[in-house]
């Protein structure tokens, strides 16, 4: 799925990503309850992160795993500066916590830089 960058693809590619987990569903229920909500923060974080910090098109691909019972999603975007961890402040304001709520729901988390940007890589249990 290709999204043009803007804020309203933050809530396009949730809405996306709650199709292909329908679709998953019916074939391979998700083992815990919470899966489901795991992936779709998952997906709402790194395409958050994509508009804030990699202005312009993104792509967001998911698949089931074949190694293990999980989901594979794959956020493509522009910008071929990975991402780093912000330290989390909530006395001022929101911010930081993206990157790391996506490591602690993620069993894999990895990120591919390419000279014409980077795919971050997360894999969650299903």
């Amino acid at each position: 799925m290709t999204f043009a960058g803007r804020l309203q693809n933050v809530t396009d590619a949730r809405l996306a990503a709650e199709g292909f987990l329908h679709d998953l569903a019916r074939a391979s229920p998700p083992s815990a309850a919470e899966h489901w909500d795991d992936v779709l923060l998952v997906v709402t974080e790194l395409a958050a992160n994509t508009i804030q910090y990699a202005p312009g098109p993104f792509e967001l691909h998911m698949r089931p795993t074949i190694t293990r019972d999980g989901v594979h999603v794959t956020l493509r975007d522009g910008s071929s500066t990975p991402p780093t961890p912000r330290r989390f402040r909530p006395s001022e304001g929101g911010g930081g916590i993206g990157w790391h709520l996506v490591h602690a729901l993620c069993d894999e988390v990895s990120v591919v830089t390419r000279p014409d940007g980077k795919d971050v890589h997360a894999f969650l249990p299903w």
